[in-house]
């Protein structure tokens, strides 16, 4: 067996946690878009999921592919930009007052 060997096990693995990690928040964005939807809450502009997809999907990349972070990095933005509301540029609050102490949680003001 060569030196080498381990080495090259270590980075398949690495190769597919990150791929593995990638297509999770692949399903995490088309299923949080897919429940929006079927909400009536706006989802945001189209070409972002769509783009986000696609630099998944394609083999064209910033870095090569068993590299995924560069996929990952795409796809986690797209789910953000998916989570914001349209109108305020942030996200909104969950929980806007405590029904204990009727205090407002409302941070983002």
């Amino acid at each position: 067996m060569e030196p080498s060997t381990p080495w090259i096990a270590v980075v398949a693995v690495l190769a597919v946690v990150l791929f593995v990690a990638a297509f999770a928040v692949l399903t995490r964005l088309v299923r949080t878009r897919r429940a929006m939807r079927r909400a009536g809450l706006p989802t945001g502009p189209r070409w972002v999921f769509w783009g986000a997809v696609l630099y998944f999907v394609l083999p064209t990349d910033l870095m090569p592919d068993p590299v995924y972070l560069d996929d990952i990095g795409v796809l986690l933005l797209a789910l953000r930009t998916l989570r914001r509301s349209p109108g305020s540029g942030r996200r909104t609050p969950l929980v806007t007052e405590s029904k204990e102490t009727n205090h407002s949680f409302d941070s983002f003001k």
